[in-house]
């Protein structure tokens, strides 16, 4: 991390649901880990054109809405305060749409971090083309915390999980991963997983003829070349390889069981591509035993 990025704050997105609650403490600890601001935000929803059946005046509907909101951040900032007393925690209440509002606060972040499941001004977040807009757009690492599985819950010598496949974006995320997991005291976990090929019709006829042992030696090959520049980056970090012949989705969701954090990029190719477009990054956000981390290339 550099000094201008150890100056940017954390960013939660707050909507009054207990999955919002779960994601402020996450924050307040990473904060605290980290010596920065924590920053809560809950955006309102643009008030409705008057209509002569609504009992109340826009300007009224306007303020019941703004309180709910204030009450939400005030809850929110409460709960992080136990965790982390250390920390400087602001709340700011806006109005416009969740992903815009997010997407914009990731440019002066850290991390901008999310429950897995809201209601409110955060409500459908990481479901549909607002999760994609978000994840996809995002500038800097976005966390989603799970509401069955707060952070509190895990050992502190749980690994730290990291999607690899060889691509510029797992690059991000075996960085992030790493800097994490030296923060934590915690050891890393890099998983490649090769089984998508066996459904690529292109290469089927190839790994019928070819020794399976030799295509896992060479996948081996290609995860320990790509692990080793951060390995001797962060050299105090225990590290261990694993080669799964799972898809990516079930590879990464059995090892959240026993995770931190599971770390990925927002795109990449071989076993991991698309993990966070369509079925497979559901998937994780869904079934994920712990927090997911996605990391945009740019984080580099």
């Amino acid at each position: 991390m550099t000094d201008a990025t150890a100056n940017k704050p954390i960013v939660v997105g707050v909507d009054g649901s207990a999955s919002a609650i779960h994601a402020a403490r996450w924050a307040a600890a990473e904060a605290a880990r980290r010596g920065t601001q924590l920053v809560l935000v809950h955006s309102n929803p643009p008030v409705p054109v008057h209509s002569p059946q609504v009992a109340v005046s826009t300007a009224e509907f306007a303020e019941a809405v703004r309180d709910q909101g204030r009450h939400w951040l005030a809850t929110a900032k409460a709960s992080a305060e136990v965790v982390a007393p250390q920390v400087e925690i602001s709340t700011e209440l806006v109005t416009g749409g969740a992903a815009e509002q997010l997407v914009g606060r990731s440019a002066s972040a850290q991390l901008v971090v999310l429950g897995s499941r809201g209601l409110g001004g955060f409500t459908g977040l990481l479901v549909g083309s607002i999760a994609v807009a978000v994840s996809t757009h995002a500038l800097c690492p976005v966390v989603v915390v799970r509401e069955a599985q707060p952070q509190t819950d895990r050992a502190e010598n749980a690994p730290i999980v990291v999607g690899v496949d060889g691509s510029a974006a797992s690059d991000a995320a075996l960085k992030f991963a790493f800097e994490t997991a030296a923060r934590r005291g915690a050891p890393v976990l890099a998983v490649r997983a090769w089984h998508d090929a066996l459904v690529d019709a292109t290469r089927l006829t190839v790994l019928i003829a070819a020794s399976v042992e030799a295509i896992e030696a060479d996948e081996r090959r290609l995860l320990a070349e790509q692990v080793a520049a951060c390995a001797q980056a962060c050299p105090d970090v225990p590290v261990r390889r694993l080669l799964s012949r799972d898809g990516p989705a079930p590879a990464l969701i059995g090892q959240s069981a026993s995770a931190q954090l599971v770390v990925v990029g927002t795109r990449g190719r071989g076993g991991f591509r698309g993990l966070l477009l369509g079925s497979t990054s559901q998937s994780l956000i869904y079934h994920a035993e712990c927090p997911v981390a996605v990391i945009p290339p740019a984080h580099q």
